[in-house]
């Protein structure tokens, strides 16, 4: 029982913590969304990749998120405990992933640094996406305090790996992270340290799936509990 316990609180910080990411992300595109004790809604559709649902509670039901959304074709919720089923709402599965859960390490080394103006965004953006997408992350969040976007540069100062660090109440959580080579084990070591040298004390969240989640589990993470993300077709 107090395993279960403990693993409740991890995954309900790392839901509450990437749902706080969402509503500053869509904060920035000028989109208010909801908050209630079980889940973050917007009822304006959010920006590509972000859904417009976060659950925030195992009892949360599908008729009190559906019907706070916008949910046209495009639609997409994440249920952060794998509790719904939306298939009655014509909602499919797009993908199911892990949250994970690494424990707050001592100062660390790590050698990334924030991004700090427009133009650095808009190359961290570049980087992230391989010259993919552009205004996915607009320059107001760079006034968010409690999020940061985080860069490793190569000798002739390009972004060669990065990701968004999000400070909670009790926990890091990280997300979205990339190297242009690959070597997301390089990645995640460059992450973690620099967030120990940061927010010490933190333990650090997130989400992944595949070989993103094998690559975390290598850095010190463990795996939680299952989410699901579904997406109206």
């Amino acid at each position: 029982m107090t395993r279960d316990i403990e693993q409740d609180v991890r995954v309900r910080a790392a839901a509450r913590n990437n749902a706080e990411w969402c509503a500053a992300l869509c904060r920035a595109h000028g989109i208010t969304g909801a908050w209630d004790p079980r889940a973050w809604t917007s009822a304006q559709r959010t920006p590509p990749l972000y859904p417009d649902a976060v659950t925030l509670d195992p009892g949360a039901g599908p008729r009190g998120i559906v019907e706070r959304i916008d949910d046209s074709p495009g639609a997409s919720v994440k249920d952060s405990f794998a509790a719904l089923d939306l298939t009655a709402d014509g909602f499919e599965v797009l993908f199911d992933a892990q949250w994970i859960h690494r424990p707050a390490q001592g100062a660390g080394a790590g050698g990334w640094e924030p991004v700090r103006t427009d133009a650095e965004l808009a190359q961290w953006e570049q980087a992230w996406s391989a010259g993919d997408s552009s205004g996915l992350f607009p320059a107001a969040l760079l006034a968010d305090g409690s999020h940061s976007f985080l860069a490793a540069r190569d000798a002739t100062g390009r972004i060669v790996a990065g990701a968004v660090a999000s400070e909670g109440a009790s926990v890091a959580g990280v997300s979205n992270l990339f190297a242009a080579d690959g070597d997301l084990d390089a990645a995640w070591a460059g992450c973690l340290g620099t967030l120990a040298r940061h927010r010490p004390g933190l333990d650090v969240v997130g989400y992944e799936s595949g070989d993103d989640l094998a690559a975390a589990v290598r850095a010190g993470f463990t795996p939680v509990g299952g989410l699901r993300i579904w997406l109206r077709h």
